[in-house]
């Protein structure tokens, strides 16, 4: 079997767990995800089965989008409510409070990674170091928040939505605005609603995959991930060149495409540069 099935995480689930399982659904251990999501975190993780899973690392850089709750006035050592409460103040945030602070945190900033992450410093990941008690300096990394915007407050608490580029941690970012507010704060809660090309509206939620007695139906095509790319169909001649691994001339403007075969197989993500097409990743089965 081979595509990506875009599964709608429940919470209490690390991704790692959902990809274990789904090993056994699909039959392979050729699986992998496409970008974190933390356990309490719910929403749209692509899971790559097969040869699909080639596609992964283009995945890493993949555009997400996010809806979160910030808790305004309560701090915690995980920057999420899961974490042990650092400091407790009762606040009222108002609508006006937060537009005011939002633009500081649009655009590309820096942002300091959370000491509960996997991120490695010296060999050792910094939430391994984080339960035995120990902080260690972390260099800020720059970000891009592409949107932030209030959708409304639901009890007092700011629902926020989020579109960031690779390496974005929203409980920081949730830390960072209640900074900001005077008050402290911490991610309430976490949907992912859209990653790369996918959106909730593609999501499977995970018990209908593991119940269901064709789960193969549920995959997509690999070349689902790159809809920005145009597609152009090889001759022959230069189908036999991709296979082999071979570049080739190409009548095609400068650019990344999609290339098939005359039989429509998705063969290559290839990238055009002086009339020539090279092979960035071949998505075919071989010989």
């Amino acid at each position: 079997m081979n595509g990506i099935v875009i599964v709608d995480k429940p919470a209490g689930w690390t991704s790692q767990d959902v990809t274990a399982r789904l090993r056994r659904v699909f039959g392979t251990r050729r699986i992998g995800h496409g970008g974190t999501l933390d356990p309490m975190a719910t929403g749209v993780l692509p899971v790559f089965v097969g040869r699909a899973t080639r596609g992964v690392e283009f995945f890493e850089h993949a555009e997400k989008a996010y809806e979160a709750t910030l808790i305004p006035g309560i701090t915690t050592d995980t920057q999420d409510i899961t974490g042990t409460v650092l400091s407790h103040q009762e606040v009222s945030v108002t609508e006006e409070q937060l537009e005011a602070v939002l633009p500081r945190f649009r655009g590309e900033i820096l942002q300091v990674p959370p000491m509960y992450s996997a991120l490695k410093v010296n060999g050792q990941k910094l939430c391994d170091l984080a339960r035995k008690g120990r902080e260690v300096p972390r260099e800020p990394r720059p970000i891009t928040i592409f949107e932030l915007t209030l959708l409304g407050l639901d009890d007092g608490k700011p629902r926020l939505r989020v579109r960031c580029s690779k390496g974005t941690y929203i409980r920081t970012l949730c830390q960072d605005l209640g900074e900001a507010l005077g008050c402290g704060g911490c991610m309430g809660s976490l949907r992912r609603i859209q990653a790369g090309a996918y959106t909730l509206e593609d999501a499977v939620p995970l018990d209908t995959l593991l119940e269901a007695e064709h789960p193969e139906s549920y995959l997509r095509p690999v070349d689902s991930m790159f809809p920005q790319y145009p597609a152009v169909t090889l001759t022959p001649n230069q189908e036999k060149r991709c296979r082999n691994g071979n570049s080739f001339s190409v009548p095609l403007s400068p650019g990344t495409y999609r290339a098939y075969s005359q039989k429509g197989e998705f063969l290559m993500l290839a990238r055009v540069s002086g009339g020539t097409m090279e092979t960035v990743k071949s998505f075919f089965e071989p010989d």
